[in-house]
């Protein structure tokens, strides 16, 4: 099966000129829903993972799976507001503005060993602000998975350069 194929492609959404991926075709599919957890976890299996981070919002749904697939715990990264307790955020840029993404002071344990999910990087600005947040709670990031990856928009290398490894099941070109 491909997971390719299982994506919808919206054009000119949110705005004009943009090709969105959209991974809900994917999530209905059970199989090929199976298929992206198993190869999101399958490269970390090895090592010691102690927690899951998934960035809101469909790296929810796929953190949350993974981390059961690893054996380990589940940590929300959520947009500015959306989480009910004491939190530690970063800041990151936009396209057209700023934005804010935050964990609870409490999701990750000095010393403890995170695995980043996300359904998509394209610039690598989300994913990099919550690596900061991880970072500023003490936890270690073992690496970055997500089902989608757009190399001509630089995500993936900007994560790598920052010393971590990105591993995606799939890529579109020329996003």
């Amino acid at each position: 099966m491909s997971l390719k194929s299982l994506i919808r492609t919206i054009p000119d959404y949110p705005k004009a000129g943009v090709q969105f991926r959209d991974i809900t075709t994917l999530l209905l599919d059970a199989r090929g829903f199976r298929e992206a957890v198993e190869g999101l976890a399958q490269p970390f299996r090895a090592r010691r993972i102690d927690k899951v981070a998934g960035i809101e919002a469909r790296g929810l749904i796929l953190g949350g799976a993974v981390a059961l697939e690893l054996g380990a715990g589940f940590a929300p990264v959520r947009k500015r507001g959306k989480l009910p307790w004491e939190t530690i955020g970063e800041d990151y840029e936009l396209e057209y503005g700023s934005d804010r993404v935050e964990m609870h002071r409490d999701a990750v344990s000095p010393g403890e060993r995170v695995l980043l999910v996300d359904d998509l990087v394209a610039t690598g600005g989300t994913a990099e602000a919550a690596i900061r947040v991880i970072q500023k709670l003490g936890g270690e990031i073992v690496g970055c998975a997500v089902i989608i990856d757009l190399p001509s928009l630089g995500g993936s290398r900007r994560i790598s350069a920052l010393g971590h490894h990105v591993v995606s099941l799939v890529e579109f070109e020329g996003e």
